[in-house]
């Protein structure tokens, strides 16, 4: 187990923001896991930040708690059922590669979630989801590490609590709607049941698009795959080009008769029906409705392909602080609320 200190986050986080950790360790096993709770039980317990792909997250500042950058690997088919095939992967693989892996040995079912950043132990967290298909449709169960007790412990789906972009791992402990694992779980590996029976997930119009023009009525898990990683290249940028951290805020939920109230003075607003009654508003849409696109407050600025995306324009040499990208979204919040009365949410973990 190696401690290091004073550590750049510029490359970890794929915003770009410069920050420096304090303390740092590599987690790339549960055994390695259980001796730095052995060895500085009191870091573990002070709410240390869990650091995946760091697709997801915000910094503001230097980071003083210790942060855990996880690299438990590996990736293998643990069981069958007569529906499922039932696979593992580490926490530290990267999400994407996963999914390819995955369709490569015949298992389809996560095609729809293609080029979602990040790792595969921060997919139950967020509970991603994107084109029709979220990680709770596909979950099986997880194993954790209590970064208080050392106890492993393993959640299956009720347990661990999904909602929309939500889990029992964004809830403080004690918290009234969930018992609250934030800060206080870390995950190891996670498994997810595959469909045998399987059938294409087509439902977004960008997909019933796809196979209109490719006049592919029923296409392969592969081919959902590809379709999906265009759809997403030519709408969202490339963090490996332009710092983001993808969707910068949640989809607004609200009441039909919220929604019959805005499509009244907005009869163009994007929004999607709920099975139960509520409807889901486009964030980018109202983003962009108030004039938000291409604007930018310092080197923080919104993609102007994609209003919902807030991106670093200033690149790794002179890069957006987190002030400045914090900045540019309360702006945001403060103009959707003024013109739509609705409080939008940030999806990203800020630090």
């Amino acid at each position: 187990m190696l401690v290091e200190n004073l550590v750049p986050l510029q490359p970890f986080n794929t915003f770009g923001i410069q920050a420096r950790a304090h303390t740092f360790v590599r987690i790339d096993s549960v055994a390695t896991l259980l001796a730095l709770h052995r060895a500085h039980p009191s870091w573990l317990r002070s709410q240390p930040l869990v650091l995946g792909g760091g697709s997801n997250l915000v910094l503001t500042g230097d980071v003083t708690q210790a942060v855990l950058k996880v690299e438990i690997m590996g990736r293998e088919l643990v069981s069958e059922t007569p529906h499922h095939w039932v696979v593992q992967a580490g926490a530290g693989e990267n999400w994407h590669g996963f999914i390819d892996w995955t369709l490569a040995q015949g298992w389809p079912g996560l095609e729809n979630l293609a080029l979602v950043p990040g790792t595969v132990g921060a997919s139950p967290v967020q509970n991603i989801g994107a084109y029709g298909v979220e990680l709770q449709d596909r979950f099986h169960s997880l194993d954790a590490v209590d970064l208080h007790t050392g106890q492993l412990f393993s959640l299956d789906a009720a347990q661990c609590g999904f909602g929309y972009r939500d889990s029992v791992f964004k809830h403080a402990p004690g918290n009234a709607r969930h018992l609250g694992l934030a800060g206080r779980a870390l995950i190891t590996h996670v498994r997810f049941a595959l469909p045998k029976k399987w059938v294409p997930e087509l439902s977004y119009l960008d997909l019933v698009r796809k196979a209109e023009e490719t006049g592919t009525a029923h296409p392969s898990a592969r081919q959902v795959f590809d379709w999906v990683c265009d759809i997403r290249r030519a709408k969202l940028p490339d963090p490996s080009k332009v710092g983001n951290v993808g969707s910068f805020f949640k989809n607004p939920t609200v009441s039909a008769e919220q929604c019959t109230d805005i499509i009244a003075r907005d009869p163009k607003v994007v929004h999607y029906p709920m099975p139960d009654g509520t409807v889901k508003l486009a964030a980018g849409w109202l983003i962009d409705a108030c004039g938000w696109k291409g604007k930018a407050v310092g080197n923080a600025g919104v993609y102007d392909k994609q209003a919902l995306v807030l991106v670093n324009k200033g690149g790794a040499a002179n890069p957006a602080t987190g002030g400045e990208v914090m900045t540019l979204a309360k702006a945001i919040q403060t103009s959707v609320y003024e013109r739509f009365g609705l409080r939008l949410e940030i999806e990203p973990v800020v630090v």
